[in-house]
């Protein structure tokens, strides 16, 4: 038999990604918060990870929404 009469074994790595072992749900925390005649800008940072972002916060009551996409994080 040769080996063009068999089917290849597949290939499953039991390695996660770098994307997979970063992923998770941030938990973010308040670093700083300034007033602007947007509303307040919030920088953010996420305390699992490290990762920054910027939120802007339009009214005291709402909840803000981030501006930037997440940033850094750990290695």
């Amino acid at each position: 038999m040769t080996t063009t009469d068999t089917r290849p074994a597949p290939r499953t790595s039991t390695q996660k990604t770098r994307t997979q072992e970063t992923r998770h749900e941030h938990s973010w925390a308040t670093e700083s918060r300034h007033a602007t005649s947007a509303g307040y800008v919030v920088y953010v940072r996420c305390t699992a990870c490290g990762s920054h972002r910027v939120d802007l916060q339009g009214h005291r009551e709402l909840p803000p929404a981030p501006l930037t996409r997440v940033v850094g994080g750990a290695s």
